[in-house]
Parts: C-alpha cells; structure tokens; sequence
C-alpha cells in the first residue's frame, strides 16, 4: 500500500491517472500504451471505485493537445467533455470542469481562465480580478484597470 495514509478494509483506495495515461486513452498515438491504459481501466477502475483524475491533470491534458497534437478548441473540448462521461472516471470538481469547457468552447479565453472563474466562483467569490482583456470577457471576471 502506497505511504501517505491508512486505508479502511471497507473502503478501497481511489487510484489518481496521470495525464499521459488519459492522452493514450484521447489520441492512441502509441497502442502499446493505449491498450495497457485501457486494460488498467478495466480491471482497477469501475463507477463504485473510479479512477481520480486532478484539475492539474485536466489542465495539462489540454495543454498538450493543444501544443503536441494540434487539437483545435472544439477537439480538446470534445476530448475533456469525453472524459467527463466515463463512469470508472471521477473528475475532481467535474461540475466546474464542464462549465469551463463550455465557457472554453465558445469563447476566446484559455481553458485555464476558464477553470479559474468557474472554480473562483464555486468557492464563493464574487469575482476574480484580472488584468488580461480575455478572461475578463468571461462570467465572474473583472478586468482591473490601471497600471
């Protein structure tokens, strides 16, 4: 058992999946590894006990389908909006995620503005401050004037 925490004999430990097992899974570019991401899927992830997929790992998945693949802004949010339905999948702040892929999709801000202002406002803020004229174009921005 991995260091960090006792487990409960009742209760079995969520497993985290790295970005780079989630890109096998998106775009199959090794099928070695694609097969091995989707066998490990299979047998260790299920609804009850799904795999645990970080903001960061969101976040970085879209980076680098942006930057290494090309993905255009509709084909990063299809492939996250995919990722979202995957039952033996728990995405953390799923809600936030899908509205910021939304927000994403039909705008011109950056998926991480986008999972800022969504995240920000889930947290109880009234609104973010941001010197960038992009996000602020966005719900629960305010652009900060001066400087």
């Amino acid at each position: 058992m991995p260091s960090g925490g006792a487990r409960s004999p009742t209760h079995l430990a969520m497993i985290g999946i790295d970005t780079n097992v989630l890109l096998r899974l998106l775009v199959r570019d090794d099928d070695a590894q694609a097969r091995a991401a989707e066998r490990f899927i299979a047998t260790h992830c299920s609804p009850e006990n799904p795999g645990f997929v970080s903001l960061v790992v969101i976040v970085e998945t879209a980076w680098a389908l942006r930057r290494f693949y090309q993905y255009e802004r509709s084909q990063i949010a299809n492939a996250l909006g995919s990722l979202l339905n995957v039952g033996e999948l728990e995405i953390e702040s799923a809600d936030d995620v899908r509205s910021a892929v939304a927000a994403f999709e039909t705008s011109a801000a950056g998926l991480v503005d986008c999972l800022v202002a969504r995240t920000n406002v889930s947290s109880g803020c009234e609104y973010t401050v941001t010197f960038d004229r992009r996000a602020a174009k966005l719900a629960g921005f305010e652009l900060l004037k001066g400087g």
